[in-house]
Formats: structure tokens, sequence, C-alpha cells
């Protein structure tokens, strides 16, 4: 047989199927094809991605809120009609109406050591709210022990009938922060005119805090009205001061620690009831202060000879500081989610929206994500860490002198677990300069507060009460970064908690401090009704005796 021969480019064609061939079965080290490898490898992967996300989302359905109960729906406190809400907002007016604003201390701040600004004499404002608050409660007035203390602060006492349950503690401030000059004409009401109109109540104090004032009162009076004897001795404590340094609180604590007083828990305004704030969350959060930020300023300043600017040193004493302040801000203290903050999360993460549902029920895995989204925002930055503000400079006389000192002062937020102490020594690390002074300014000055139990029954009475008057509201337990006359009462209480019982939104949040402060009327209407359901779940609960805070 004759072989044929093969036709033009047969061979090649050939050739090239069976490279192609030899290729895909190219063998790896071992004798294992590398396309294999990658297949086999690529479905590792896959099948611990999907394994993954299996556990993710089991743990997201299977997570739950712990919300505390409602209690019993039968026993809600019920109050009166709009002719009752109109008679409660206009007595709210009148104390809006006296301008109880805090003056500052004139002491200059302090070096070292604990510094207490001199008593000071009950100013005329003060003491017509006083005479004001005595008229509007007389029964209050008649049947608790009423203890007027210097600068005008308010103690009151309501012995209970059982000796053997543990008191609590009432806490509000009757001063006011000033309006700021030239924002007079943007009010809607002048800010001392107490205008009830457009269903809100108008001026400064109407939020912060003269409500919780007279709604704790006007609750006493209404049940003292209908013959109620409380099981449990309630202190009641007004601070006149808050604003500007909390003294009257600081006494108030300190009398009640001389006497031996100690309380299951003491409340104090601080956090609200929170709606549209929470990214995610359709549904209002009442927010419970669990603890509170210290506040520390430190003084660093820097020294040289002087003399004219023509002949420098190398670093002038403001060039030496500037590099001190450039270390400071770009050395934070580092952000971790922990304490309150994570709790926070623990209670509306598993009631919020997806995809944060499913990223906050699994902080086991997600929380370097989130700790990173957190910091993106300065608000919610602040949650995270001890803040760092340089907030003064001051150095030189004139532009051709050099200046021989330079000052600035930079303030701390402490987050609960940083002391002083731990401040002052990461300043000296990133400063590394022993040529600057720096040292703490102790006027206002605090530690964090302790971080109060969110599984004491003094938290879920709280809670109770809460979801008792706002069905729709979820609870959570939160960390305030401002500072109250709460911190002054630690060592009187053994948890202490912030909340006031009051919606607020984010167009709210300017109003405090800020312009045209106002509360509805139907929701202070709603806190005098808080403050009465608290103080009857506090006797109808089973709280124990509690001992001093270690």
């Amino acid at each position: 047989m004759k072989r044929s021969l093969p036709q033009d480019g047969e061979g090649e064609d050939t050739g090239r199927m069976k490279d192609t061939k030899s290729d895909r079965g190219a063998k790896g080290p071992g004798g294992r094809s590398l396309w294999g490898r990658v297949v086999r490898a690529g479905g590792r992967i896959a099948a611990l991605v999907g394994g993954l996300l299996v556990i993710m989302t089991g743990k997201m359905l299977l997570t739950s809120s712990p919300q505390p109960g409602r209690g019993d729906a039968s026993k809600t406190v019920a109050l009166g009609g709009a002719d009752e809400a109109a008679r409660l907002a206009e007595r709210l007016a009148q104390a809006l109406r006296i301008p109880t604003v805090s003056a500052a201390y004139d002491a200059p701040p302090s070096t070292g050591g604990e510094q207490v600004p001199p008593p000071r004499a009950e100013s005329a404002p003060q003491a017509a709210l006083r005479q004001l608050l005595a008229t509007l409660f007389p029964r209050v007035h008649q049947a608790l022990k009423v203890e007027v203390l210097t600068g005008g602060s308010l103690l009151f006492q309501w012995t209970g009938s059982d000796p053997a349950r543990a008191p609590y503690l009432l806490l509000a401030h009757m001063d006011v922060v000033p309006v700021e000059a030239g924002t007079e004409a943007a009010w809607t009401h002048p800010p001392f005119a107490g205008v009830v109109q457009d269903g809100y109540i108008w001026g400064r104090g109407a939020l912060d805090d003269k409500q919780n004032v007279l709604s704790i009162l006007e609750s006493v009076e209404r049940l003292l009205s209908q013959g109620v004897v409380p099981a449990r001795t309630v202190y009641i404590a007004l601070g006149h001061d808050e604003e500007v340094n909390g003294e009257g609180a600081r006494t108030m604590a300190a009398l009640l620690q001389s006497r031996g007083v100690h309380c299951e828990f003491a409340l104090d305004e601080g956090q609200a009831i929170v709606r549209g704030i929470l990214p995610g969350l359709s549904a209002p959060v009442g927010l419970i202060g669990l603890a509170e930020k210290g506040y520390l300023s430190v003084e660093i300043s820097s020294h040289s000879e002087g003399g004219h600017s023509s002949i420098p040193p190398a670093h002038t004493a403001a060039g030496t500081l500037a590099r001190a302040v450039t270390r400071i801000e770009a050395h934070p203290f580092p952000a971790k989610l922990s304490g309150p903050p994570k709790l926070m999360f623990s209670f509306v993460g598993p009631q919020m929206a997806l995809p944060l549902r499913f990223l906050l029920t699994n902080l086991w895995l997600t929380q370097p994500l989130l700790e990173w989204q957190l910091a993106q925002n300065p608000t919610t930055h602040a949650l995270l860490h001890t803040t760092t503000a340089v907030t003064m400079l001051h150095a030189g006389t004139k532009e051709n002198v050099l200046p021989q000192q330079a000052r600035a002062v930079v303030n701390f937020r402490l987050f609960p677990g940083d002391t002083e102490a731990v401040v002052m020594a990461h300043l000296r690390k990133v400063v590394d300069d022993p040529q600057l002074e720096m040292k703490p300014l102790s006027r206002q000055s605090g530690e964090a507060s302790p971080v109060s139990s969110t599984t004491s029954p003094a938290f879920a009475l709280l809670g109770q009460t809460i979801r008792q008057l706002y069905p729709e509201t979820l609870v959570a337990p939160s960390l305030m970064l401002g500072a109250s006359d709460a911190r002054h009462y630690v060592q009187v209480a053994t948890d202490v908690y912030r909340f006031m019982p009051t919606p607020v939104t984010s167009q709210d949040l300017p109003r405090i401090h800020g312009t045209n402060e106002r509360i509805a009327v139907a929701d202070y209407h709603q806190s005098v009704r808080f403050y009465e359901q608290l103080m009857r779940n506090a006797d109808a609960g089973g709280h124990r005796t509690p001992g001093p805070r270690p």
C-alpha cells in the first residue's frame, strides 16, 4: 500500500493539537495538574466562604436583643387629657421665665491638686425659682424634708414606709446656660419669655433641664394628692450650678455620704429617646447612659530667652510648642469598640435593617470593619477612645519679637478605663521633649465614671418603665460624651444612670444650649407620667438593699 502524503498545513495542525493537549496535562511538582490544583483550591475557598456565610447568617437569625419586659400594662399610669397637659405646660413655662443662668467661677485654674471653688451665695433668680417651686408644689414642701444648701441647691427626702428597702435618688439641675449675645433675634420667642404656642413650650431650659426638675416634682405632687406613701425612701437632688462645675451636686453628694445614705441607683439627665439618629433603625431608642467620659485639660508650655526676630534660634518657643502640638495630633489614643458603646450595638444590632443587622450580630468577625466605619465620623469616633482636642494657643506679643514663652491647652475626654495618669504618660511619650512643661489643670477635671450595670434590677426597672410608656421604643445602654452632675454621686449609689424621658431628633440636638430650645407639650406631659410610673414600679419591684460601691 502506498502511504498518502499529508496535505499542506495538516502536519502543523496536528502538532498544535498535541501541544495543547500537552499543556492541559502539564504536571506540577508532585505530578498533579496545575489547573486541577487551582480548581480544587477555588472550590475549598468557596466552600469556606459559603460555610462562613451560613454560620454568620445563622448567628444573625438566632441573636435577639436583650430588651427589658414591659411589665403589667393594666398598671400603667393614666394622666388627664388636653386640659391637664395645658396646665402642666403653663407651670413649666413659669419656671422658664426665671433666668437662672449659671455664672462661671472666677477662680483661676489651679496647677495641681483638687480645687473646689468657694461657696457662692444664692442668686436672686435662683431664689425666685425656689420660691416658685414652693408655690407650685405645696404638698411636696409639706410632706418631704427639704434642705436648701449654699448656692440654692435643693435636697428633698421622701421617707419610705419600709426602711429595709433600698432608697434611690432622682437628679436634675435648675440652672441654664446663657444665650449667646447677638443671637436673641433668631429665637422664635424670646428665650426667657416662657411661651406656650404651636404645641411647644419655648424657652431656655425647656430641654436642659427644667423640664426634668418640674416633671419629678409634678409626679411627687400627684402621688401625694392620691395619698401615696412610698415603700422606699426617695431622695431628690436639684443642683443650682451643673452648667459650670456642679458644686451644688458635689455638696449634696458629700452630705448624703456623711449620713451613711447609699442608694440602689441614681437617675440623672443625659441621654434621651432618639429617633432617626441611629442609621438602619426606624424604631425610637431609649438610650440609658451607663457612664460618662472623664475630663482633663493639660497645659503645655515652652520657654526661651526671647530677643529680636532678626537673629532667631533654630527653634523659637512658639516653634517648639508647635512641634509638640503636631506630634500630639498625629498620635491620638487608639480607637476600639468596647464598653458601653459595644453594649449599645448588642442591644440595637438585632433590630437593625440589613446589612447592618448582619454586621452587628457578627462582631466576632466584623468588628474591625465597624471600627473603621465609626472612625470616619467625629461623633461616632468619640465613642471609641479618649479624644484629644487642642483648644488654646498663645505665644508672642509682636511680630518682630521672639516670644519668651508659648502656651497650649489640650483637652481630653477620658474613655472609661483611661485615667489621668495614663493620659499624662501618653503625652510625655508622644511629645518626647523634656524641655517642655506639662501640667494638668485641675478645675473641672475628673476621671471617667464607673460603668453601671445592664443586668441589675435597677436597669431592668428603667427599661420596663420606658417600654411601658413608649411601647414602640427599644432600650439600649450607651456612653455619655459630656459631663453631668451624675458623676458626683458614684459613691452614694451602686449604679448611676443618665436618661431623660424625652424624644429627641437630629433637628432637636442643636436646640440644646442653642437657639429655639423647646419641648412639645405632649412630650412634657409624658415626662411627668414617666416619673410617676417609675416611682410606682420601684415600689412594686423586689429590689435589694445595696452595699457601698467598692
